[in-house]
């Protein structure tokens, strides 16, 4: 799995440095961390909304728009994804595999 998006990374980092108006990824650095973040929220929320209707179909499509924009707000905050992995590894071994931190855990 994460093969895939390691790919993705590279090429959106690569993709970052592009001027041609076709680069759907130089416009949202172009654009700014403001609209990478609006992107990865609307994203979230369009999966959220296929998946309340049932429509799995689109679910899985929408899933691969907000992979997509993740890894962009990534490469725009100097995030790799080694970074997502290790924390995921760390998470594994405190809480089991789909662990996730307590309330009191996070952010206090």
């Amino acid at each position: 799995m994460s093969e895939p998006i390691n790919r993705l990374y590279n090429t959106v980092v690569v993709a970052r440095g592009e001027t041609p108006p076709e680069s759907r990824t130089a416009k949202l650095f172009r654009d700014g961390r403001i609209k990478i973040a609006k992107k990865v929220a609307e994203e979230a929320v369009e999966v959220s909304l296929e998946c309340v209707t049932g429509q799995r179909d689109k679910v899985i499509h929408e899933s691969v728009d907000l992979i997509y924009n993740l890894t962009v707000l990534w490469a725009e905050m100097g995030i790799s994804p080694s970074e997502i992995w290790h924390e995921m590894e760390e998470r594994e071994a405190a809480y089991g595999i789909a662990g996730k931190l307590p309330k009191d855990a996070s952010n206090g």
